[in-house]
């Protein structure tokens, strides 16, 4: 009887990994519209999209419960936040305020239809919503209104869904530092908001941060693109082309900052190999990598993971 109870055990576990795996072709639903629903929070909620309704769940976040129904759930999100169970339910019900504010205007769903397993009669998917002032799941994490969570739910087919994850917590680590949402509700800040523009804004944001070689492609593409001779009397004024941008800032750059961090697309391997956690061979890759747009493209590199990343990012300006 033992046995077969595993087995049971076993076999419904299965069939729940399987339901959170199964998934479909992404798509992109622009134009939609936040449908007023009282199941809706801040993280999970109802959509119209083509004239058909969904229910969507966003990645990687978590927003608190608005009331106690599930307790557990909420002693969860109290003590990540270090917070009490009521004060928890009252910043879950500013981050559904949020959540509503900022999905007032229409906005973009991307989904591959990944299972979220909701409670309604109606599938709940997994998905990122793209505002107009930039990914909800990082706005929420950026004003405290959210913890990081769900890392079993990995995007499928995007290039590195690991470089958002890094960035959330870059978003919360800046959030507790202006001590907004959950991290100010010690000294009455609860209600405070991020006045800092948060990145990932615009028509080509998705692709920048899951796809970076589309946009590299791109970029290079526009920098091999004809342009007609300057006249004599344009040659003064003349604007460089991005390629000699890169080139005049790489001989003109320093290879190091006073702050003693060093650049990361001019510093030398033999002092790439003195920051903890790179070796010949990772500094060898982030050569070969270069240019980075910015030191969070580090994440790109190959060997570079979560934790490495994490470890050496502080070490770039």
């Amino acid at each position: 009887m033992i046995a077969r109870a595993t087995l049971l055990s076993a076999a419904a576990w299965l069939l729940c990994i399987a339901a959170v795996e199964a998934r479909e072709p992404w798509i992109v639903m622009k134009d939609c519209r936040l449908m007023r629903n009282e199941s809706s929070d801040a993280d999970s909620f109802h959509v119209m999209a083509d004239g058909k309704e969904f229910i969507f769940r966003l990645y990687f976040v978590d927003a608190p419960e608005t009331d106690t129904s599930f307790d557990d759930r909420v002693k969860e999100q109290a003590k990540y936040f270090n917070l009490k169970p009521e004060q928890t339910v009252t910043l879950g019900t500013y981050a559904k305020r949020f959540t509503r504010e900022k999905l007032a205007p229409p906005f973009t769903v991307r989904t591959c239809k990944q299972d979220a397993m909701g409670r309604s009669k109606l599938p709940r998917y997994y998905a990122f919503v793209e505002t107009a002032e930039g990914d909800l799941a990082e706005l929420l994490v950026a004003n405290g209104l959210a913890r990081l969570h769900g890392t079993a739910a990995k995007p499928a087919g995007l290039r590195s869904p690991e470089r958002e994850w890094v960035k959330l917590r870059r978003l919360e680590r800046e959030a507790k530092q202006m001590k907004v949402g959950a991290w100010g509700a010690p000294i009455g800040r609860m209600a405070a908001r991020s006045a800092k523009p948060q990145p990932k804004t615009g028509p080509n944001s998705f692709d920048q941060f899951f796809h970076p070689e589309r946009v590299a492609a791109a970029s290079t593409a526009e920098d091999q693109e004809p342009t007609p001779a300057p006249s004599a009397s344009a040659l003064p004024t003349a604007s460089p082309s991005a390629t000699a941008v890169r080139a005049i800032a790489q001989l003109t750059a320093p290879d190091q900052a006073k702050d003693g961090k060093l650049d990361v697309n001019h510093a030398p391997a033999e002092e790439l190999v003195k920051i903890p956690g790179v070796g010949p061979v990772l500094a060898q890759r982030i050569i070969a990598g270069r240019p980075f747009e910015t030191a969070d493209r580090l994440i790109d590199v190959k060997g570079i993971g979560p934790k490495t990343y994490e470890q050496i990012r502080p070490h770039f300006h």
